[in-house]
């Protein structure tokens, strides 16, 4: 069944569609550019949005840009772009619109995952024999490549990053030599602690948005059920396990996080028995409030995906709607939720507008898919 995880871990959270398909690119490219953007205006939310197309991003079906995660204080934007010959990169996209290619040496497919305050970049590539290796960009460009000790060295296997914090940790997980997942923290000065809740045969700790600055993380890992739980982990190592109520219980249902602030309050969605999804909030102390965005289908596949949490609790995330259409949402502290749409974005089932993270200025970056199927990157400021 680790295939299977594999693909639902993969296909159920909007923001891991920059790592849905893998793909063969070569050496080491790093290129600076303007950036090629439109202006639109969200009038009914009053914001301005902004779209752009990385450089050398490709315009067919399943190629483009994907602008995966936002920092606070400065906006620079960071994801991945599929090129015409459907080979990845990563990028940075600097609040004036520059664009800088990252591709580590040796890389095959190179996936941009984090971005701290500081503008340093985790993510992961893949080399020449399917391995997946960890890298940390500083922000005067310095690659850094690491390994998980444990981490198998065959096909499909090896070290994959998620978020940074602002202090230089990173949260991350390996693929072991039986191809099972775990999770580890890399602290600054290179040390890699591992760890898997209990109970766990397949650990998933949160891509972009999963590492606080107090070094608290969150996830989700299967059982041998292969039902989805929810977990945090303390600095000091305390794992705890949770379930949304109302959370299914069969394979592939269950309870997944998708992001944690400074405070800990935790933001994500759960799966139930009609395999629908819900957004949910959890606060410290374990109490926790789920949500629906109106317009969110109801079939199976359907609902809503809560993508990251900023410090003053505002949740972005996105929805699909009776339709199989993608569309946008940001969720205020007090529960108000807005909806929005890129113009150019498609209108016909897998296509639409996905946000995928939000910074304490109120900025969202995220990908539209067109009529072509293609990505493109947005950024909405109020």
């Amino acid at each position: 069944m680790n295939k299977e995880r594999k693909q639902f871990m993969k296909t159920c959270k909007p923001a891991l569609f920059a790592a849905m398909t893998l793909f063969a690119a070569l050496a080491i490219m790093v290129q600076t550019s303007a950036q090629s953007q439109t202006s639109t205006f969200d009038a009914a939310a009053k914001s301005k949005i902004i779209t752009f197309d990385a450089p050398g991003a490709g315009t067919s079906k399943g190629q483009g840009t994907i602008g995966a995660g936002i920092n606070n204080y400065w906006g620079a934007i960071q994801g991945s772009y599929i090129d015409s010959n459907n080979e990845s990169h990563g990028f940075l996209r600097t609040p004036d619109g520059t664009f800088t290619t990252i591709d580590p040496t040796g890389s095959t497919n190179t996936f941009s995952e984090g971005i701290n305050v500081w503008g340093a970049i985790t993510g992961n590539y893949v080399d020449s024999s399917g391995v997946s290796h960890g890298f940390l960009r500083a922000p005067d460009g310095t690659i850094t490549s690491f390994d998980d000790p444990d981490a198998g060295t065959g096909n499909g296997q090896g070290t994959q990053t998620g978020s940074n914090n602002d202090f230089g940790e990173i949260l991350g997980n390996y693929f072991d030599s039986s191809g099972v997942n775990h999770g580890f923290l890399r602290a600054p000065d290179g040390t890699i602690t591992n760890f898997d809740p209990k109970g766990s045969v397949g650990t998933y700790p949160d891509g972009q948005a999963g590492l606080n600055d107090f070094g608290v993380s969150n996830g989700a890992y299967y059982d041998s059920s292969e039902v989805l739980h929810g977990f945090t982990r303390a600095r000091d190592g305390k794992i705890t396990a949770f379930d949304v109520s109302g959370a299914g219980k069969g394979p592939n249902q269950g309870t997944l996080c998708a992001g944690i602030n400074n405070f800990g309050v935790v933001t994500g969605f759960y799966r139930d028995p009609r395999n629908v999804n819900h957004g949910y909030v959890r606060t410290p102390d374990g109490k926790i409030a789920t949500f629906d965005v109106p317009g969110a289908g109801k079939g199976s596949g359907e609902g809503t995906y809560a993508s990251d949490i900023n410090d003053l609790g505002a949740i972005d995330g996105a929805y699909i709607d009776s339709s199989g259409v993608w569309h946008a949402f940001l969720r205020a502290p007090d529960g108000k939720i807005t909806r929005f749409n890129v113009r150019g974005a498609g209108t016909a089932s897998g296509q639409g507008t996905q946000a995928y993270a939000n910074n304490l200025e109120g900025a969202i970056s995220g990908s539209y898919i067109d009529s072509n199927g293609a990505y493109h990157g947005f950024l909405r400021t109020p």
